[in-house]
């Protein structure tokens, strides 16, 4: 069953100037994102900057959605690492805060086998019940988790439910599908790749984009599923150039600059990630103005 339906934000972490965690900004963000029309919030993940982040920050920007969340939709937690171990006990305090689900990346600079990463996985879904969404980003963590590895995954393990793919690889999340044969959703991870992988059988996208669009990337979603493809396709090309912004330079850099140009406070960003270069800012503002964002 699925964790949600639709478009799910991958929320990013607004600080104060001094760096510390906006919590006031926060809630104003979660309140854009479910007037949106958002299908699910996921915080702590690689948009909200939790490697830069101490234990008890992400605990506390976890507690804090669900609590401002108040049940509306679901909210997922990022708990992923690189320590099985640690992954664990920390996937459980998240749990213990309320959230719906987790959504757990690779163990990243490890570089695990295949059986490393069902390994890994298995001792997650044994030790924590709560749904688990597996996280596949190859060009982060350096580790792609393969089709049978992950469909493995869904048919042994029933909390774990489905799988972000951000591999980019099309052919290799239509194998997903194939080989999960039902027992693992998938959601695309990547914005320009949303409707091709909803008509391989996705049910949704964590979104980047969806901190700037929550209602289009909600509608992109629910027109494909609902039948008319024409019209989330013309939503999935509206956007294309967009994203190509967003994504100039390293993630989340592009997307807190563009909730800064919408008046959000979001300027700020913890080392080593670094103001955006001014020719990328110029470049953003303009395709925001072309979409009438700004």
């Amino acid at each position: 069953m699925s964790v949600f339906r639709g478009s799910g934000v991958a929320l990013v972490t607004p600080f104060t100037e001094d760096k510390q965690i906006n919590y006031e900004e926060l809630e104003r963000l979660i309140e854009f994102q479910i007037s949106g029309g958002t299908d699910a919030i996921i915080v702590c993940g690689t948009t909200g900057e939790p490697v830069t982040m101490s234990e008890q920050e992400r605990l506390s920007v976890i507690s804090f959605a669900v609590e401002k969340v108040k049940g509306q939709i679901p909210v997922i937690a990022g708990t992923g690492g690189n320590c099985t171990e640690n992954v664990i006990t920390f996937s459980k305090k998240a749990k213990e805060q309320g959230v719906d689900a987790l959504l757990v990346v690779t163990p990243y600079y490890n570089k695990a086998t295949q059986n490393g990463l069902f390994e890994h996985y298995k001792l997650l879904a044994q030790e924590v019940t709560i749904p688990i969404i597996l996280y596949n980003v190859p060009s982060r963590t350096g580790v792609n988790i393969l089709p049978e590895t992950a469909a493995r995954l869904g048919k042994e393990f029933e909390n774990i439910v489905a799988i972000k793919e951000a591999s980019g690889n099309i052919t290799q999340v239509a194998e997903v599908i194939e080989k999960a044969d039902g027992y693992l959703e998938v959601y695309s991870g990547n914005d320009d790749q949303v409707v091709p992988i909803l008509s391989l059988g996705g049910c949704g996208v964590i979104s980047v984009l969806a901190n700037i669009v929550p209602k289009d990337m909600h509608e992109m979603v629910f027109e494909y599923l609902n039948g008319k493809v024409a019209l989330a396709a013309e939503l999935q090309l509206k956007y294309l150039s967009l994203v190509k912004a967003l994504f100039c330079e390293v993630n989340p850099i592009p997307v807190k600059k563009a909730l800064e140009l919408m008046g959000f406070q979001t300027k700020t960003l913890r080392m080593p990630l670094t103001e955006m270069e001014e020719v990328n800012i110029v470049k953003l503002k303009n395709e925001m103005k072309r979409l009438n964002i700004l």
